[in-house]
């Protein structure tokens, strides 16, 4: 078979975008959120943790600690025993009183706007910084979760298992103002459809541009 040129491989990109926005015109955010700092929270518990799950343990958590002052003050072990269940709870635990406070020192409670700001608070990662950025703020960022690149490889999109470059290939080929849209498409289509363990190719509507069907 010969290689995808570079033309056709963004025309393609096109018609998936094109699909996706069809079959999932409510792709959104799955983690509940009132404000730019409850996010980053959510998003840090989320770390090997089901959405549902998360959504659960903030709605306590959240009703105690509302903000970055809040929770700053909060006791460790308090913390701990409320984010138990999303599990590695003493390493969150500790990354959000540690956020909590560096935000109430450093920035007044107000989570930044800036990627490599965001990154330097404990258990905060390109996907965490870029998942608060766009959903919170409507700064454009390309998330890479597991889902974003299974599917991405499986559809030809890229060939690397790094997030980043995986991030950096799909920067190239997605538009700029689809970029945190994108993300929500895939992470649906590899929920209900494309699964890690045996995708439903026969139900796929993306089946006549997936890699695997060229």
């Amino acid at each position: 078979m010969p290689r995808e040129s570079r033309l056709a491989l963004k025309s393609r990109t096109g018609q998936i975008i094109g699909l996706l926005k069809h079959h999932y015109p409510d792709a959104h955010c799955a983690l509940n959120f009132e404000t730019p700092f409850q996010l980053l929270i959510a998003t840090i518990l989320s770390a090997q943790c089901t959405d549902a799950r998360v959504n659960i343990v903030t709605q306590e958590l959240f009703k105690k600690y509302p903000d970055a002052c809040s929770m700053s003050a909060a006791g460790l072990d308090q913390l701990e025993e409320i984010v138990k269940s999303t599990g590695f709870y003493r390493a969150k635990a500790k990354s959000l009183m540690e956020t909590a406070s560096a935000l109430t020192q450093r920035y007044g409670g107000e989570v930044p706007r800036e990627l490599e700001l965001l990154q330097s608070f404990r258990g905060v990662g390109r996907k965490t910084a870029n998942v608060v950025l766009g959903n919170a703020y409507g700064i454009p960022g390309m998330v890479v979760d597991t889902h974003v690149g299974r599917l991405s490889r499986r559809l030809g999109l890229t060939t690397e298992k790094d997030p980043e470059k995986v991030e950096r290939d799909l920067m190239n080929l997605v538009p700029k103002h689809e970029w945190v849209m994108f993300s929500h498409w895939l992470i649906s289509h590899g929920r209900v459809v494309c699964m890690a363990r045996s995708p439903k190719c026969n139900q796929c509507a993306l089946s006549r541009v997936c890699k695997k069907k060229i």
